[in-house]
């Protein structure tokens, strides 16, 4: 019998019920803090949906974690597709959320449709997430006209790190604060199902919390809202320079990864590996066969 323990959690077996919009919204004052995480391939996807996520985030942070870019800015619609298609190749229980990137909804209802579509139809994903408040009603009504659910996304919106000139807190000063929270109550208006608060100060997340009829997913915004996300790479440890106050790091994997290749290198050039129980061995017939070829 294997001495490793069974990695698959009681809540994330096979007998678990699929995740879905209603029941996401439902959980809004359940007392039970809705767990999502991002994944943007196949094994992230897995590791999420056996750990437990209620929702699962592909999102266009894939930008910065997977393909090393500075910002999300440069990330296409066809690789939110690629990504978000790996993703739900697994069939996670979590619902998939597929992340709409830079200017995929940004010039007409008509384009935003038929983009959002493309990550339902061709990726698989559930549900889509759009950045920005008030001025993001005419295609939130649009997405929602189509049948497709939209999470909304305030406060420190990624999408728009050039115009707030950078990383920043949002709702530290009394204007902002208060188009944050004209900004929720009109995506909760609209129909939203649930708002992620990114880099808000904790006490104006409590504040949307309360005054908004949806779930609040918190990053960086306390522990208030009715759910929480974090970046998959960064609570594994995955995440090299800088790591933003908000996460917590669940393991150090990064480090745990370098370590076995340094050994898996050292094994090749010592010729440590591979051994004989880790190499096929011919058939003695065949071997036999081989051995006269070669002494004729």
């Amino acid at each position: 019998m294997s001495t490793y323990p069974d990695p698959t959690p009681t809540s994330s077996r096979d007998d678990r019920k699929k995740v879905s919009v209603p029941a996401v919204k439902a959980a809004k004052g359940s007392g039970t803090p809705l767990v999502m995480t991002t994944a943007y391939d196949a094994a992230t996807a897995r590791i999420a949906d056996l750990g437990g996520a209620d929702m699962i985030l592909v999102g266009d942070s894939l930008g910065m974690v997977v393909l090393g870019r500075e910002d999300t800015l440069k990330v296409t619609l066809d690789e939110m597709v690629h990504h978000t298609k790996a993703v739900t190749s697994q069939n996670p229980k979590a619902l998939v959320v597929g992340d709409m990137p830079f200017l995929s909804y940004h010039v007409s209802r008509e384009e935003t449709v038929r983009n959002a579509g493309r990550l339902i139809q061709e990726g698989g994903a559930e549900c889509v997430k759009i950045e920005g408040g008030r001025k993001r009603l005419r295609m939130i009504g649009a997405l929602l006209d189509a049948e497709i659910p939209v999470m909304g996304h305030i406060g420190l919106t990624p999408q728009s790190v050039n115009a707030m000139g950078g990383f920043k807190v949002q709702g530290k000063v009394l204007e902002q604060a208060e188009a944050l929270l004209g900004d929720a109550a009109a995506l909760a208006e609209a129909g939203v199902f649930a708002i992620v608060l990114e880099g808000v100060p904790a006490e104006l997340a409590g504040i949307i919390t309360q005054d908004v009829d949806v779930p609040t997913i918190g990053i960086g915004a306390g522990a208030a809202c009715d759910g929480q996300v974090l970046v998959i790479h960064d609570l594994l440890g995955l995440t090299s320079g800088h790591v933003p106050k908000f996460v917590r790091q669940y393991a150090d994997l990064g480090t745990q990864a370098v370590q076995a290749m340094t050994a898996f290198a050292e094994d090749v050039r010592t010729g440590a590996f591979p051994s004989r129980e880790e190499s096929y061995a011919l058939p003695e017939d065949v071997a036999g066969a081989l051995g006269t070829l070669v002494s004729d």
